[in-house]
């Protein structure tokens, strides 16, 4: 059986070994790396209690479970297991590898065995885990239980076949909602038997993807309240606080707790590691050269490498020259993608490539890359990564490695490869890459691959995070903080996972957040995890979910309680435009087509990416972000070979880009306004202070762009643009400060936008530690006189229509979270401000004014007027 990694081989209490510690010896005999480590916590191993399998529990089943080596269950997966089978629906939210799939396979397999006419559907975030659990159901070999996948990859003719007689289908939430829900009709057997949904890794719910799926799972349950079916949901999460809120806020409903992990575990050595600072930006990273163990002499990428020694490599990079061109992706434009002066906007790159800027090619790994105006820079943590990944395969240890980005993947990959074949050929074969992307057979054979430990090391996405069953990997390298402790927690997890010791290795961006968890090990290892974030009720969520939910049944009087008081407005607005029509029996769909809503986003139609030449279609990016990312001129990046837009198409959402290979780069300049639309909540502290909570409106508007040389970082000139202003309405925090406060401060006027500026930049890098959000989520704007306020005025906003949450929570815990921000700024190394305190990747104003020893004065003055969080 390969069931999740936990369930399978040994149950017995005894756990853990040395392993850990003995690879961090060999990386730390290294003196350059030694230096980089700044914290090491050994987790220790822990014992579980094993427990007698429950009486309702089919005996084939068990006889099955016992042949694949689960000899019995731990306490836990028995304790959600009986909740379930006994009707009541609860969330499992234990560590990883602790087998939480046997939590709900158990009550689910008995009832299908036991029962022909019985149903279940499990939802999973990513195809990967879908087809894993999958293979894991079918290796039971259970005659009785038929079960399938239903997703994108389904053909056709397989997809009748899983509607008519499938007994356990396992999706995703994209699936249920664009499929299974407005096809419900075809599924009327299925979910008129329906007895399980199970929500595995639930915790990834969160933000504007978590209010949507909340809404979709109303809509599932309204639905099989019509064919006369009330199944029990069963949640797997990683640990987080709260998760019996979060789950119940996710499905509707009340929901038992299981929490306490029995499950053994093995010790893990946890590094903190924060790659070197470097003086001068804008030119080749030095000390790319002294990578790793496995370094390669010669001129540039790649260059011809020298052996020495036993058959090391030493010199000048090779996995540097490669690596290292990584971390200096962004050595040709810092400011990022999108705020006016004093502002940092939020924006994304979309599916299938990246703009060539500063944050493009290190977007979500490794944060600015480079500082602006000569500000000092540290080494990449994609550059430093492939040289680790390099080094402990060619030891012999099977290695996965986190990033953020599709692009890193493949870099970190393809730097890896090339380092160890100038030394063992045959173990670059060895070295793989896995992300979003690959066709369904290239995803199975590298699972596959990694499974039977032909592959010693991978590059990988989050795909790989949640809970894929990959037994005996030694070690994982965690290529920047991915944005909350459960994910942290969740990557680190994937080594050891038959209960050996194992090696975790967090690798610090050039970030301000990244920076401060290296420096503060008890953010990392003395706190809970966060809660998870998400607001059902938002209106910009709760309106095309009304529309989706009217078209596949009318909506009546006694549904608005599945959906919440937030719901009556919304209808009577959807009435009101026309989307809908009232009658006496509900609220009935007027349009000849279904909605098209997008449940990963909102904000329009996905701007497309297409050659001119050829009308071959690259890619897509975001229409909130398309005007700072495909501007007519803006550089575009698609699986390494660069584009040029020629034309921006917004009435017919597309972009229009031609094949180039300019040797500069561009950043989009923009001016941002924000307005306050209403106050919420507000905190004043006396008058010099006060924190506010509300509905705030930003206008921005994309006005140029700025190129620079590749090379070197010099600017080669602005170019104006004539674009229409986009109009955003979300929930913000901001503070008010007096001329008083600030004279407290010793912020004289002229200093005050660059303090001000620098403050909310740092802000927004570590508002993700208090909330379930990344810093590309939200955005600011900082002004030294606000015509609402009338004072000096910060504000950090979602950047979602409506709103997702994550001001709300930096309202909630404000002291706490500007503490943070400044002991990040003030603890960092740099003389006057750099990308690991107060630049930002994303600021449209090129990072300037910036004054970070002011910024430090006015946060500890604002802190020393606060008296609690």
């Amino acid at each position: 059986m390969t069931t999740r990694a936990g369930e399978r081989g040994r149950r017995e209490s005894e756990v853990g070994d040395d392993r850990g510690s003995e690879i961090l010896s060999r990386l730390r005999a290294d003196r350059r790396r030694d230096r980089c480590v700044t914290h090491v916590e050994r987790v220790p191993a822990r014992a579980g209690t094993a427990v007698d399998w429950p009486e309702w529990a089919d005996p084939l089943l068990l006889g099955r479970l016992r042949s694949a080596g689960v000899t019995a269950p731990w306490s836990h997966q028995a304790a959600a297991a009986g909740a379930a089978f006994a009707g009541r629906s609860v969330v499992l939210a234990t560590g990883t590898a602790s087998g939480k799939s046997l939590g709900y396979l158990l009550p689910v397999l008995t009832t299908l065995l036991a029962d022909p006419s019985a149903r279940a559907l499990y939802l999973a975030p990513t195809k990967a885990l879908a087809h894993d659990q999958l293979r894991a159901v079918r290796s039971l070999a259970l005659t009785a239980v038929r079960a399938a996948s239903y997703d994108g990859d389904t053909p056709a003719g397989e997809r009748e076949w899983v509607r008519a007689h499938a007994t356990f289908v396992l999706t995703n939430p994209d699936m249920l909602h664009r499929g299974i829900l407005p096809g419900h009709r075809r599924f009327g057997p299925f979910l008129r038997g329906l007895r399980y949904v199970v929500i595995d890794e639930c915790h990834g719910y969160r933000g504007v993807f978590g209010a949507h799926v909340a809404q979709v799972l109303r809509r599932l349950r309204r639905v099989c309240a019509r064919y006369g079916s009330d199944p029990v949901f069963v949640l797997a999460s990683a640990t987080v606080a709260d998760p019996g809120v979060a789950a119940a806020r996710l499905t509707g409903l009340d929901v038992d707790v299981v929490d306490e992990d029995g499950s053994p575990r093995g010790a893990t050595d946890f590094v903190l590691y924060e790659p070197p600072l470097f003086l001068t930006a804008g030119r080749r990273q030095p000390d790319a050269a002294a990578g790793g163990r496995l370094a390669a002499a010669g001129p540039g990428p790649g260059g011809a490498g020298r052996l020495t020694g036993a058959g090391k490599l030493a010199g000048v990079a090779g996995v540097a020259g490669v690596a290292g061109a990584v971390g200096m992706a962004g050595v040709a434009g810092v400011a990022g993608r999108g705020a006016s002066v004093g502002g940092d906007h939020p924006t994304r790159a979309g599916a299938g490539g990246g703009v060539a800027t500063a944050a493009e090619g290190t977007e979500g790994d490794d944060g600015p890359g480079a500082g602006e105006n000569g500000a000092p820079v540290r080494r990449s943590a994609t550059a430093e990564s492939a040289d680790l990944l390099a080094d402990l395969v060619a030891d012999g240890v099977r290695t996965l490695v986190f990033v953020r980005s599709r692009r890193a993947a493949e870099v970190v990959a393809n730097s890896a490869r090339r380092a160890l074949g100038l030394v063992a050929p045959e173990l670059g074969e060895r070295v793989a890459a896995y992300r979003a992307g690959y066709l369904a057979e290239e995803r199975r054979d590298l699972e596959a691959r990694l499974r039977s430990g032909d592959l010693l090391g991978v590059a990988a996405t989050s795909a790989l995070e949640l809970g894929v069953d990959i037994s005996g990997l030694d070690a994982t390298v965690i290529a920047g903080y991915p944005g909350t402790l459960a994910s942290l927690r969740q990557q680190a997890g994937r080594a050891g996972r038959s209960g050996q010791g194992a090696l975790a290795v967090l690798v610090a961006r050039d970030d301000p957040l990244d920076t401060y968890l290296v420096h503060h090990p008890e953010a990392v290892f003395g706190r809970p995890v966060e809660a998870t974030v998400f607001d059902p009720d938002n209106p910009y969520v709760l309106g095309p979910q009304l529309e989706c939910a009217a078209a596949e049944l009318p909506i009546t009087e006694s549904d608005l309680e599945l959906f919440g008081a937030a719901s009556r407005p919304v209808l009577d607005d959807l009435v009101r435009r026309g989307r809908l029509r009232r009658r006496p029996a509900g609220w009935y769909w007027t349009q000849r087509g279904r909605p098209d809503v997008d449940i990963r986003g909102v904000g329009g139609p996905p701007v497309r990416i297409v050659e001119s030449g050829t009308g071959r279609l690259l890619g897509t990016v975001d229409a909130a972000t398309s005007h700072s990312t495909v501007h007519p001129g803006a550089v575009y990046l698609h699986q390494g070979v660069s584009f040029v837009v020629e034309e921006l198409d917004l009435e017919e959402s597309v972009a229009f880009v031609v094949h180039a290979a300019p040797d500069w780069t561009t950043t989009a300049r923009d001016h941002t306004d924000i307005r306050i639309v209403g106050q919420t909540r507000a905190r004043v502290v006396d008058r010099d202070l006060a924190v506010y909570f509300g509905t705030v409106e930003v206008t921005s508007q994309v006005v140029g762009y700025q190129r620079r040389l590749i090379t070197t970082g010099e600017v080669l000139g602005d170019v104006p643009l004539d674009l229409p202003p986009r109009h955003l309405r979300t929930r913000g925090v901001w503070y008010v400060v007096s001329d008083r406060l600030l004279e407290d401060a010793g912020v004289e006027p002229a200093d005050v936008p660059g303090a001000v500026h620098a403050a909310e930049h740092a802000a927004i890098g570590l508002l993700p530690l208090f909330a379930t959000c990344d810093r590309w989520d939200i955005g600011g704007v900082s002004t030294a006189l606000h015509p609402d306020t009338e004072q000096t005025t910060v504000f950090v906003y979602d950047g979602h229509p409506g709103g997702a949450g994550f001001a709300e929570r930096g309202y909630g815990r404000f002291g706490t979270w500007l503490t943070a921000t400044r002991d990040a700024v003030s603890a960092c190394e740099c003389p006057a401000g750099c990308p690991s305190c107060v630049q930002s990747p994303k600021c449209g104003n090129g990072n300037e004014p910036l004054d970070k020893a002011a910024a430090v004065r006015l946060l500890t003055t604002i802190l020393g007027r606060l008296d609690g969080p």
